[in-house]
C-alpha cells in the first residue's frame, strides 16, 4: 500500500479546483459572467449553487485565478473544503452528463488527483530538481497542462499505480515473449535486422536463456525456432491482455512466454514509454498498456507500429538532406528504428470492436535521448519547464539564472533552439511534428543553456498535407499509409495549438512571475523567432501565407471538451474519426506582438550549433 500526507491531498484538490475552473472557462464548458468589481466573476450552475472567484485574462483568452478567491456558495457543511469533486457534481447539469459519464469523470479525476497527490508529496526544491537527469526528473512532473484529468490511468489498480506510474520512480523488468510469423512482423530501420537489435538490447546470456525455453517449446509443437520473433512485455499487459486475450495462441504455441530480462527500465511521463536504467546506451522501449489515460486507450496499432521504422528513416533523410536541418540547427528526430506488430485474428475478425482490441500487442524500439547529448549537456523535456519546486521557486528561474545570462536572452536562446527546425520541417517540407511538451526535449549546454531540441512519437502523431506532393517524393510506401493529412491550416495546429496555446499560454504567465520578462515581451520573442525565420527564408512566402502562424485569430482546440463531451468514454472502433475537437476561435497573441520598433526580425543572429 501507498499514502501520502493529507496536506498533499488537499494540495492537489486545490489545484486540479482551479485548473478546473480555469480551463472549462477556457474552452466555454463553462461561461463565467463579471461579478461587482474589476476582475470579479460568477459561475451560475443552478439549484441556487454559484461559484466566485476573482480572476485575470491572458494570451488566447485564457483565465488566471486570482489564488484564494473561489468559493462555493452556500458553502458546503461540516468544514469540508469544496473541492474539484464537488465542482463537477455542481456543474452536472450544465455540462449534461449521464449517470455513467459522471461517474467515469469522478473515478478519473480521484485517481488523478491521488497521482498528483504523491507528486506534490515527493516535490523538490528548484535547485534539486535542476540537478536531476533526465529520468528522475521524469518523475516529478504534473502531467498534461490543458487536460484536467491527465493522470486517470483507468486500469491500474492502487498497486499498479505505485509499480509503474512515472511520479512512483519505480523500476520495472519486462517480461520477453515470442511470436510465430503468423501472427507478427518484425520492421527495422535499414541495417537494422532482427539479430541485430536482439544482440544490442539483450545480452548474449539472456540471448541463450531464452532461446532455449523456445526451443523446448517448439520441441513439442508444429513449428520451428526460425519461425518466431522476439519482443517485450510490460508485466501489467501480461497479466492483463496477454495473458487472458491471447490464450488461444499461447494455447497453440503460437505465442512463447520467454521470460523476463535482466534491465531495469523506467517509465517516462506517457506511462508505456520505458527507458533503460541499467544501460541508458539502449533504446527505450514502447509498448501497449491496456489502460485508458486522457483521451485514449494506450494500445499500439498494428499499422502504424509496422511503418514506425520507414517513418523515422524518412523524416531522418530530410534532415540529412538538407544543410539547414543538418547544420543550421539541432534538431534530433529520435528514431523509431525497430518494432514488432502483432495481430489478433479472433478480434480482427470483429471489425467494429472497440479499437483497444485492435492494439493489444507489439513493441516499438526508439533511439535514447542520451545518444544525442554532447559532453556536459543535459536533456529534459519541454514540460519540465513548467515545473515549480517545492519551495515556490521556478526550475526555468533556476536554469536561467546557473546560466548567467538575462532573462530575456535566455528566453531567446530557448526559442531559437525549439522553433526554426519545426518551422522549416512545416514550411519546406510538409511535415508537422506533435512537439508537445512531453514530446519535446530540449538540450542544454553545460552552463544550462538551450542549445536544441530532440522530437519523438512519429508513427502516430506526424501529419502531412493532402496529395501527392513533390516534398513527398522519399515517403515509403508503408509511412505514407498511416500519416494522417491535414489542410495547411490544421496541420499549423502542430505550432499553434501543440506549442503555443498548448504550451505558451502557460508557460509566459510563469516567465513573468518568476524570471520578471512580462508576457507581452514574451510574445514579442516568439513572433521576432518566427519573423526571423521568415526573413531568412524569404522564397517560402508562399507557404508562410498558406499556414498562417501569423493570423489574427485560428480555432481553439478543446480537449477537455474531446474528453468529456465527445466519444472518449464511447467504445468507438476508431480512436481518429477527425481532427480535434475544436470550440470557436481565440486570439493569436503573435499577430499584434511586433518586436520592439514595430519591424519584423533581421535575421543576422547565429543560428545555435
Amino acid at each position: 500500500m501507498t499514502s501520502f500526507p493529507r496536506e498533499a491531498w488537499a494540495e492537489a484538490g486545490r489545484r486540479l479546483l482551479a485548473k478546473a475552473v480555469e480551463e472549462f472557462a477556457y474552452e466555454e464548458l463553462l461561461v463565467p459572467v463579471p461579478g461587482p468589481g474589476p476582475g470579479d466573476w460568477r459561475l451560475e450552475l443552478g439549484d441556487g449553487v454559484h461559484w466566485t472567484f476573482r480572476a485575470a485574462r491572458g494570451a488566447f483568452g485564457s483565465w488566471r485565478l486570482v489564488p484564494g478567491t473561489l468559493r462555493r456558495h452556500p458553502e458546503p457543511g461540516g468544514g469540508e473544503e469544496a473541492g474539484p469533486e464537488r465542482l463537477l457534481l455542481d456543474a452536472r447539469p450544465v455540462l449534461g452528463w449521464d449517470g455513467p459519464t459522471t461517474a467515469e469523470v469522478l473515478r478519473e479525476l480521484t485517481a488523478t488527483r491521488r497521482a498528483q497527490a504523491e507528486t506534490i508529496a515527493r516535490d523538490l526544491p528548484a535547485a534539486d530538481l535542476a540537478d536531476l537527469d533526465h529520468l528522475d526528473l521524469e518523475a516529478h512532473q504534473d502531467g498534461h497542462p490543458c487536460m484536467l484529468l491527465n493522470k486517470g490511468r483507468l486500469g491500474f489498480s492502487a498497486s499498479d499505480a505505485a509499480a509503474y506510474a512515472p511520479e512512483a520512480a519505480g523500476e520495472v523488468r519486462l517480461r520477453w515473449a515470442a511470436a510465430h510469423t503468423s501472427l507478427a512482423s518484425y520492421a527495422g530501420v535499414p541495417g537494422l535486422d532482427s539479430g541485430t537489435l536482439l544482440a544490442e538490447e539483450l545480452d548474449a546470456a539472456t540471448r541463450e536463456r531464452f532461446a532455449a525455453v523456445l526451443a523446448d517449446a517448439c520441441s513439442r509443437g508444429p513449428y520451428g525456432t526460425g519461425e518466431f520473433v522476439w519482443l517485450p512485455v510490460h508485466p501489467f499487459h501480461w497479466d492483463e491482455a496477454v495473458g487472458p486475450l491471447f490464450a488461444p495462441y499461447l494455447a497453440d504455441g503460437r505465442i512463447v512466454p520467454l521470460g523476463e530480462g535482466p534491465d531495469r527500465y523506467r517509465p517516462l511521463q506517457s506511462v508505456r514509454t520505458l527507458a533503460n536504467l541499467d544501460r541508458p546506451e539502449r533504446r527505450n522501449v514502447k509498448v501497449p498498456l491496456l489502460i485508458r489515460n486522457t483521451l485514449v486507450w494506450r494500445g499500439l496499432a498494428g499499422a502504424p507500429t509496422q511503418a514506425a521504422p520507414d517513418v523515422s528513416a524518412w523524416l531522418r533523410a530530410i534532415r540529412d538532406a538538407d544543410p539547414y536541418l543538418r547544420d543550421g540547427v539541432r534538431f534530433h528526430p529520435l528514431g523509431e528504428v525497430a518494432s514488432v506488430a502483432v495481430h489478433h485474428p479472433l478480434y480482427e475478425s470483429v471489425a467494429d470492436a472497440p479499437y483497444r482490441y485492435h492494439e493489444l500487442l507489439g513493441a516499438v524500439w526508439r533511439e535514447p535521448v542520451a545518444g544525442v547529448l554532447r559532453d556536459g549537456e543535459r536533456a529534459r523535456t519541454m514540460a519540465a519547464l513548467l515545473k515549480t519546486g517545492s519551495d515556490g521557486r521556478a526550475l526555468a528561474a533556476e536554469l536561467v539564472e546557473r546560466s548567467g545570462l538575462a532573462p530575456r536572452d535566455w528566453l531567446a536562446r530557448f526559442l531559437a533552439a525549439l522553433l526554426p527546425g519545426l518551422l522549416h520541417y512545416l514550411y519546406r517540407h510538409g511535415v508537422a511534428y506533435c512537439p508537445h511538451g512531453e514530446n519535446t526535449v530540449v538540450l542544454f549546454g553545460a552552463d544550462e543553456t538551450p542549445v536544441g531540441v530532440a522530437l519523438k512519437d512519429f508513427a502516430e502523431d506526424v501529419n502531412l498535407l493532402p496529395g501527392d506532393r513533390p516534398e513527398y517524393a522519399g515517403l515509403p510506401e508503408r509511412a505514407g499509409a498511416v500519416l494522417l493529412r491535414w489542410p495547411a491550416r490544421e496541420l499549423a495546429h502542430s505550432l499553434l495549438s501543440a506549442v503555443f496555446a498548448g504550451h505558451f499560454r502557460f508557460f509566459a504567465p510563469l516567465v513573468e512571475e518568476h524570471l520578471g520578462v512580462p508576457e507581452g515581451d514574451f510574445w514579442r520573442l516568439v513572433r521576432a523567432e518566427v519573423d526571423r525565420y521568415h526573413a531568412r527564408f524569404p522564397e517560402l512566402t508562399d507557404q508562410f501565407e498558406e499556414f498562417g502562424l501569423l493570423a489574427p485569430v485560428f480555432d481553439r482546440v478543446a480537449l477537455n471538451r474531446e474528453q468529456l463531451l465527445g466519444g472518449a468514454f464511447h467504445d468507438r472502433a476508431d480512436r481518429d474519426e477527425g481532427f480535434d475537437v475544436v470550440h470557436g476561435t481565440v486570439a493569436n497573441p503573435l499577430a499584434t506582438a511586433l518586436p520592439a520598433g514595430g519591424t519584423g526580425g533581421t535575421g543576422e543572429r547565429e543560428e545555435p550549433k
